[in-house]
């Protein structure tokens, strides 16, 4: 740390990602990314137009291709404008369009998610990844007296927010089988969130209980995270009719495989989606960027291409579970694309460790109650496959060494 760093900054406790490797190649399932692409109607969105333009046809010329990437200056005028006017008749529209700020209200994009889960345009915000909604459902409903409450095994960011907001919060212990006992939410007093289905653990909550936490905080909000949502787990778009606390958060980052697009967003009544709207607009106007706004509307629009997807993981997640439960693994059952996990032979650590020099990156971490516990990305049915073949070889090491 710096001389310079303020008092209230030293005190943080920061989010620590997942692994990203840098030289050797890994199969990755540390970070529960989605092991397949993004739809091929991403691609075609975003370049949108340049078949015509890299194969030079078309009726109007290099100066009416120009004009559709509209360079914005006098071409002529000197040798710049001569090359800008040459990247506009060779680049896709919309890439030549990074020149411009993205549209802060994001419409083409929120259009395709009200659309989708057929509410209201006025009941969208969008924002650069889930992390960012939640900042904005932080900063905008939670402060001194209105602290926040949620289970103390569950997504790191939550605590890491709230200290960086100075926002308090109460942790409440997960049950001894790591399911979520809604009765010490119930009536709380605090705002509450909630993922669902839950992160690291994997497992789900029904639409009813989400229901009785919110009917019973009516004068608090309920923010329920669905990140993981589309793979087993039940949206609670269809309450938001009834309870106009609630603020339901989404990711494009899982099941819709655009991680590194950044995009993500929140649906609510329109009163509480203008709170966010005025946090938003107190930091960063702009904040989906030209191109993600254009994936993200492909891929909402694209809805059969992403249950193709997931139900493919979920079939992967399914096999593997028996796997690992057929090792001597306790398995928690999962509604996510991934599986929370520990090995009857070894500790967490060892089994952590043998993976990685095997060439297999999964999640753990040094928490007394979970250290014996990774968590497991599911990839492809071949990365899988290794996987499993991997772990068969560690298991056996670790009896043979009793």
């Amino acid at each position: 740390m710096s001389r310079f760093l303020s008092k209230a900054s030293e005190s943080l406790l920061p989010y620590t990602p997942g692994e990203q490797p840098q030289g050797r190649k890994f199969i990755k399932l540390n970070t529960n990314e989605c092991p397949y692409p993004p739809s091929p109607k991403v691609a075609e969105a975003i370049l949108a137009g340049y078949e015509e333009i890299a194969a030079g046809c078309g009726t109007a010329g290099a100066a009416g291709r120009a004009e559709k990437a509209d360079c914005g200056c006098d071409a002529g005028a000197t040798e710049a404008g001569k090359m800008a006017e040459k990247v506009a008749q060779i680049m896709p529209p919309e890439l030549a369009n990074l020149r411009l700020y993205s549209d802060p209200e994001e419409r083409v994009l929120i259009e395709a998610i009200a659309a989708h889960y057929r509410v209201g345009t006025n009941q969208v915000i969008a924002g650069n990844g889930s992390d960012e909604i939640l900042g904005f459902a932080f900063r905008a409903f939670c402060d001194s007296e209105a602290p926040l409450q949620f289970a103390d095994l569950t997504y790191g960011f939550y605590p890491a927010l709230c200290g960086l907001y100075g926002i308090p919060f109460r942790v409440v212990p997960l049950e001894e089988d790591f399911t979520l006992n809604i009765e010490p939410y119930k009536n709380c007093g605090n705002n509450v969130i909630i993922a669902n289905p839950n992160a690291p653990t994997g497992m789900n909550l029904p639409l009813s209980a989400i229901e009785e936490v919110a009917a019973s905080n009516p004068d608090r909000v309920v923010m329920v995270d669905e990140a993981y949502v589309d793979f087993g787990g039940e949206s609670c778009v269809s309450l938001l009719p009834k309870y106009e606390n609630l603020v339901i958060i989404q990711t494009f980052s899982k099941s819709r495989s655009l991680a590194g697009a950044r995009v993500g967003f929140a649906i609510a009544n329109p009163e509480l989606i203008a709170d966010m709207n005025r946090i938003k607009y107190s930091f960063n106007p702009y904040n989906v960027n030209r191109l993600s706004i254009l994936a993200g509307a492909a891929a909402m629009r694209d809805w059969d291409y992403t249950k193709e997807c997931t139900g493919r993981i979920c079939k992967t997640r399914e096999k593997t579970t028996e796997a690992l439960r057929a090792l001597g693994f306790t398995v928690l059952d999962s509604k996510t694309n991934f599986i929370f996990a520990k090995s009857g032979d070894m500790p967490g650590k060892v089994y952590f460790d043998g993976l990685r020099e095997a060439g297999i990156l999964v999640r753990r971490w040094d928490s007394e109650r979970i250290k014996d516990y990774v968590r497991i990305s599911i990839g492809s049915e071949e990365e899988m496959e290794t996987f499993v073949k991997e772990t068969e070889k560690l298991v056996e090491a670790a009896r043979k060494g009793r």
